[in-house]
């Protein structure tokens, strides 16, 4: 679907998708105040249909989604036995069908695994992005694209269920309006052409990815490695509902609840903005010159500057000096707590001040 928008004057597209405009700073402030849109090629439709699907879901996946009211967004994972993370979804329902967006390169696995797990139950999952591609923006920029669905995140305001690690004051997401439209191809192919007239704005998908870094917000393609408990990065805000019946890994989840303290634990870093260069996913994070963690996610913020995500050992000090590195050499990386080291037992966080407040 990507393809659609090659033609869109300044855009440069890659793989995942609408990467940016010329000018993807610009970009995020216009995405934050709703004045943009960004088509997102790397999110993928999955539907389930059929009289059984919520409880089903509900049976098989660490959310409580029997009662799921139509129009009600929310998150789901699918966890292995030992409790890791294997696919994560968005989740909402129409009365009829339930709608599951997805990382596009976790959504096969995802769909394969549903697929093997309807035994006799009346459910029919199916890959719907031929017909269907995701939109994003602010609830009321997507709001008007005559979308079937549209998914509004609820990070980080949990309702029932779920669990605030992050008991930090204020939440940097705490103000974050993101909703995600399920369009048609036919309006998806509009957009674009709609973008080529000037009468759109668009945004790429590095302002999108930009604003997700600034709200502490976890993503399945960056941080779950195959190791990551939810309990690392904060899901259980909202994707684990703690009161529910069983499912796949409900017993690790409970035990490093109720015990604490997961092995690992995700910062967010506000780097030094001195050096053009960023480092890369993957890229060491050291204390006093040990590696300690490595570097998730990582984007330059139009207020913050250079940030990331990263996961961390969870006996790194919440107050330590940390570098990343960066080439050849290293960067001075503040470290502010997304999940403290005693996670279960929700610890509240003092916030450093923002970067830009510091200078």
């Amino acid at each position: 679907m990507s393809d659609a928008f090659a033609a869109v004057p300044g855009a440069v597209v890659d793989d995942r998708g609408l990467a940016h405009l010329g000018n993807p700073v610009r970009e995020q402030r216009e995405l934050a105040a709703g004045a943009a849109i960004v088509p997102l090629a790397d999110r993928v439709v999955l539907t389930v249909a059929g009289e059984d699907r919520l409880s089903w879901l509900d049976s098989i996946t660490s959310q409580a989604l029997t009662s799921l009211a139509p129009a009600v967004g929310t998150e789901l994972l699918v966890l292995d036995p030992q409790g890791h993370v294997e696919h994560a979804a968005s989740v909402v329902d129409d009365g009829e069908r339930t709608w599951l967006i997805v990382d596009r390169d976790r959504a096969q696995g995802l769909l394969t695994w549903l697929t093997r797990m309807r035994f006799r139950l009346r459910v029919d999952p199916q890959d719907a992005s031929a017909d269907f591609g995701v939109v994003a923006g602010t609830g009321a920029a997507v709001g008007v694209l005559g979308a079937a669905v549209v998914w509004r995140d609820p990070w980080p305001n949990v309702g029932v269920g779920g669990w605030g690690y992050a008991a930090t004051q204020p939440h940097p997401g705490a103000d974050r309006d993101w909703a995600e439209a399920v369009v048609p191809r036919a309006a998806w192919d509009d957009l674009a052409a709609a973008a080529v007239r000037g009468d759109v704005r668009l945004a790429g998908y590095l302002a999108a990815d930009a604003l997700r870094v600034a709200a502490w917000r976890p993503s399945a393609s960056a941080e779950a490695d195959g190791r990551t408990l939810p309990h690392e990065v904060d899901w259980l805000r909202t994707a684990v509902h703690l009161d529910k019946g069983c499912y796949r890994g409900q017993e690790t989840v409970a035990k490093v609840h109720n015990l604490g303290h997961p092995p690992r634990r995700m910062v967010f870093l506000q780097l030094d903005g001195s050096d053009a260069e960023l480092p890369t996913v993957g890229s060491a994070v050291r204390l006093d010159g040990a590696d300690v963690g490595a570097i998730t996610s990582v984007a330059r913020h139009h207020e913050e500057g250079p940030i990331a995500l990263a996961i961390v050992k969870r006996s790194v000090p919440v107050d330590s000096a940390l570098t990343v590195e960066v080439g050849d050499g290293e960067v001075a990386a503040a470290q502010e707590v997304v999940v403290p080291p005693d996670a279960g037992r929700a610890a509240s966080v003092p916030r450093l001040p923002r970067l830009s407040q510091r200078r």
